[in-house]
């Protein structure tokens, strides 16, 4: 009997409790569900910098995310409503619920660290693809590599050639080809050029296989996990450009066996390399031929200049004097493009002979750098020249940022004073598109990049290694230490040790380098102090770039670099303090974005002829007054956070030649503020990039993300912000890019974006209380034109947003210009395209066109409510459509493209791809407006994908 006594008495000890602690528990519960809606928006936006090509998330963190936004969005509201309607004699049961839910909310909470990261590697692909251009020609070699391939007595193939005649290119074709045909596991190019690097090769290599490396491993140790890893697969490893003798086993390099069926390629100018390294089987690769050489030359430079009279002669003998090399021919051509004077095409033959004769008495290398150097002394300038010689100080294979290089011409004086920063980025641009043109650099495989030629490189470093005036560039090639040679070489112009891993410089190194005006230490990460000697000998320096050191202070032998123009220590994350500045008079670009900085630099209000200044630097204090308003002459400027006594000052809108400005705001508050003291100060920008942040961290977005985020769109960031009604913000009617993170945002976006007709980027992420983008009955307060300039359009974890588009707005011209539609995670979402109320447009019998004429990509996924993409009796037209995924929507029954057709066939037309992540049953039910399509886009068709 006493047990249950007391078992009773327990329980009901337990109800007084809750009954009495009723209030503190429910501001308990309040205060762990907000803390864990804050980790949940953490982990959002970390997804949504994931590369999703390479990684995936994972399912717990999938689940986390659903039981996270489960209690947030539906559970918690039912609790608040019942708490505001309980009766005093049900306060103690509700306040059990109260205590198990904070149980609930704290076990989720908990789970939501992911110490291992959120994301996992994605299945690795057997390789990835390369670009390629036409190969022309050398059909025997290829046949012939091909044929060593499928040998198994043969496992190292040497590939040689002079430099410059096409070994690498033969070699990509190869590469793809290979990745087509699949009976390796793995297929895997690696550049290793010149200065090989043992541990570079092995972290090279590793990169390609998606496996790690201890960086603080020694050389053997690496090699043995490499070699273990290695020899589990069937792989062709291809080493492209090979300069040096090495060991493949000192590297972990397994050698191919035919019992483990591996092959290695190698590609080399040497063939004494390739018999050093072992090949059983080598290919010369030879010149083109003379008739593959016309062709070659006549596909780059036009084929209409044989129209020209009398050119017949003078064309086949400056494409003789080529002599059958692929790059000369397309490096050649290409300074000849455009050219009708027949006067300038015998000049240039003239000019072609005298580099060839130069070449008599020199090395191998020199017969392709002197008929290379005809291009670039074709340029129309010596600063052109200038121009494309600085892109050699980047390493070898380097994506090189058009933006960031351009900044660095502008800072050189490569490029002349303009009237505004805009037009000396423009006038970059033409200089790099020109070069681009003259194929005397390439289009990167990133966007906004270019790279050179490994040979143009060597040729731009082999012009400078014998004018008075000469380059030190050891960029990426595993230094440790400073060369000494920089000691002894007075002559030295410009000096490139980027990217390597140099800790130390000796205390009493100080250079006498009485010419030198370029020092680029840039991605030494491990370089943490600089002796104060170093730069005492230096008098002339105009360019100094420390980023991404770890350098903890600046010598104060800084302070008498007086041409010193551009100084550069983005990501010093640990620099704490500065010398005084005041003396750098010479100074127009100051970048101390993310250092360590608690205290702005003294003397930097003396910087009269600044010009670019970064200081987005988490730590730093409020500005001194009357800072930025000496600073006239600022075209660029980024800064972490404006503080409410800054706004009020108002000295940023003082700055008549600002033309960039990015910046954050820590409440809507500020930057209401701000944009009612400010909006004529923001129309007369041509970019500005600002963040709205209430309650978290500012987010800033990388300067050199792109070109185009550099100086084209006007963007805002919109985070934690409350925006019920039309006073609770403001936003400038030219802005091209907006994104909102977890806003509560009340209806539609009318209520904040009426007047705005310029935006081109829109992304709603987390944000609650939306349920339209926007309304049909909303149309009679917005602009018109609100989505007339949209491209890009992602939507994310929005719970109450049910529709995305009315059908009005598709069927006026509203998104003309859309193309790229992302929505996910949008549990509430039942229709893409949708009449406003229910059964409106159900009398209609017949066929309503939605068309998105550049649509390009189209994505829904983890929509489990979504039952239409459109109305019943709509069809949509996306000539442009070429990717389409779906996953996790179920409950679709009907796909509304409709396919163009061809001789009453149906018709491709862009698609490439569709991804599928639901089951394949659901592609076999689900129905097409016309049955037909369904069958064409079968073989197009790959499933259990992520968006």
């Amino acid at each position: 009997m006493e047990p249950i006594v007391g078992a009773i008495l327990d329980t009901v000890g337990e109800h007084v409790d809750c009954h009495r602690n009723f209030q503190n528990d429910v501001n308990d519960l309040r205060k762990r569900v907000a803390d864990l809606k804050l980790r949940r928006n953490d982990k959002v936006a970390e997804l949504q910098i994931v590369d999703d090509s390479e990684k995936q998330v994972k399912e717990e963190v999938q689940g986390w995310l659903e039981d996270a936004r489960r209690v947030i969005e539906i559970e918690m509201p039912d609790i608040e409503e019942e708490v505001q309607n309980v009766s005093k004699l049900s306060r103690g049961s509700l306040g059990r619920r109260v205590r198990q839910k904070i149980q609930e909310v704290r076990e989720i909470y908990d789970r939501g660290c992911f110490p291992e990261g959120l994301v996992i590697e994605r299945p690795p692909p057997i390789g990835i693809t390369l670009p390629t251009e036409n190969m022309v020609g050398e059909v025997d070699v290829k046949e012939q590599i091909w044929g060593y391939l499928g040998d198994n007595e043969v496992g190292i193939i040497g590939v040689y050639g002079i430099g410059g005649v096409g070994k690498t290119t033969l070699m990509k074709h190869i590469h793809n080809e290979l990745l087509k045909e699949g009976r390796f596991d793995r297929v895997i190019w690696v550049t290793v050029s010149q200065s090989l690097n043992v541990v570079k090769l092995q972290g090279d290599i590793a990169s390609k296989m998606k496996i790690s490396l201890p960086q603080d491993g020694d050389e053997l140790d690496r090699a043995s996990i490499l070699m273990d890893i290695m020899k589990t697969e069937k792989y062709v490893l291809i080493l492209d450009d090979v300069w040096d003798k090495f060991s493949l086993q000192r590297v972990g390099i397994p050698k191919p066996t035919t019992e483990n069926g591996c092959k290695i390629v190698i590609t080399s100018r040497s063939k004494e390399i390739c018999n050093y390294l072992g090949c059983h089987r080598m290919v010369k690769v030879q010149p083109l031929s003379k008739q593959e050489s016309l062709n070659l030359f006549l596909d780059k430079v036009g084929r209409d200049i044989q129209q020209i009279a009398n050119l017949d002669g003078i064309l086949e003998n400056i494409v003789n004097e080529c002599a059958g090399l692929p790059l000369a021919i397309v490096v050649i051509a290409g300074g000849m493009k455009g050219v009708e004077d027949i006067h300038e095409w015998r000049n240039a033959l003239r000019e072609l002979r005298k580099c060839v004769v130069d070449t008599a008495e020199g090395s191998r290398d020199d017969e392709i750098f002197n008929r290379l150097k005809f291009s670039y002394d074709r340029l129309p300038n010596s600063n052109i020249r200038n121009c494309f010689l600085y892109c050699s100080l980047y390493p070898e294979d380097w994506e090189i940022n058009r933006a960031r290089v351009i900044e660095d011409w502008i800072c050189q004086g490569l490029i002349e004073e303009l009237g505004s920063r805009q037009e000396m980025h423009d006038k970059g641009h033409t200089i790099l598109n020109r070069l681009e043109n003259n194929c005397l650099v390439e289009k990167g495989l990133k966007g906004g990049c270019v790279k050179m030629h490994d040979v143009m490189r060597d040729m731009a470093l082999h012009i400078k290694s014998s004018g008075p005036s000469k380059f030190m560039v050891k960029a990426k090639v595993g230094l440790t230490e400073i060369p000494q040679e920089i000691e002894q070489t007075e002559d030295l112009e410009k000096v490139s040790l980027m990217s390597n891993e140099i800790s130390y410089i000796p205390e009493n190194m100080s250079p006498k380098c009485s010419m030198l005006s370029t020092l680029v230490l840039e991605y030494n990460r491990t370089l943490r102090q600089i002796p104060e000697c170093f730069f005492a000998n230096i008098p002339l320096l105009k360019f100094l770039n420390l980023s991404c050191t770890d350098i903890w202070v600046l010598p104060n032998s800084i302070r008498n670099l007086k041409n010193l123009t551009a100084m550069i220590l983005h990501q010093c994350r640990y620099l704490y303090r500065m010398p005084s500045l005041a003396k750098l008079n010479a100074l127009r670009k100051l970048d101390l974005c993310n250092v360590g900085l608690r205290v702005v630099p003294e003397g930097i209000e003396m910087l009269a002829n600044l010009q670019y200044l970064d200081l987005c630097c988490h730590n730093l204090e409020e500005l001194p007054t009357g800072m930025l308003s000496n600073l006239s002459r600022l075209q660029y400027l980024r800064m972490y956070k404006l503080s409410t006594e800054e706004i009020l000052r108002g000295e940023v809108a003082t700055l008549k030649k600002l033309e960039v400005f990015k910046c954050g705001f820590c409440s809507q508050k500020d930057f209401n503020c701000f944009f009612s003291k400010s909006k004529q100060f923001l129309g007369g920008l041509n970019h500005y990039m600002l963040s709205v942040a209430c309650g978290h961290s500012i987010r800033t977005r990388d300067p050199f993300l792109s070109s185009a985020y550099n100086y084209c769109f006007k963007t805002i960031d919109l985070v934690e912000c409350n925006i019920r009604g039309e006073d609770d913000l403001g936003l400038p009617d030219d802005l091209e890019d907006l994104k909102a993170i977890s806003c509560d945002i009340g209806g539609d976006i009318s209520i904040f974006m009426k007047n705005i007709t310029q935006l081109q980027r829109f992304s709603l992420l987390s944000c609650k209380g939306i349920k339209w983008l926007v309304s049909s009955s909303s149309f009679t307060t917005i602009s018109p034109h609100i989505f007339s300039n949209l491209t890009v359009l992602h939507v994310y974890e929005c719970p109450n947003l049910k529709k995305l588009f009315p059908c009005e707005l598709l069927q006026g011209r509203g998104l003309r210009n859309l193309e790229e539609i992302y929505v996910t995670r949008c549990y509430g979402m039942e229709e893409i395209i949708g009449w406003e109320e229910e059964g409106e447009g159900n009398q209609t019998t017949t066929t309503t066109t939605f068309a998105l004429p550049k649509l390009r990509r189209l994505g829904l996924g983890w929509l489990s409510q979504l039952k239409t993409i459109c109305p019943e009796r709509g069809v949509m037209v996306c000539d442009s459509l070429n990717y389409f995924s779906i996953g996790d929507c179920k409950k679709v029954k009907r796909i509304p493209f409709c396919l163009g057709r061809e001789n009453g066939q149906p018709s491709l037309l862009a698609i490439e791809k569709i991804f599928i992540k639901n089951p394949e049953k659901w592609w076999e039910s689900v129905e097409w407006e016309n049955p037909d399509d369904k069958n064409v886009l079968l073989p197009l068709l790959e499933y259990g994908h992520d968006l």
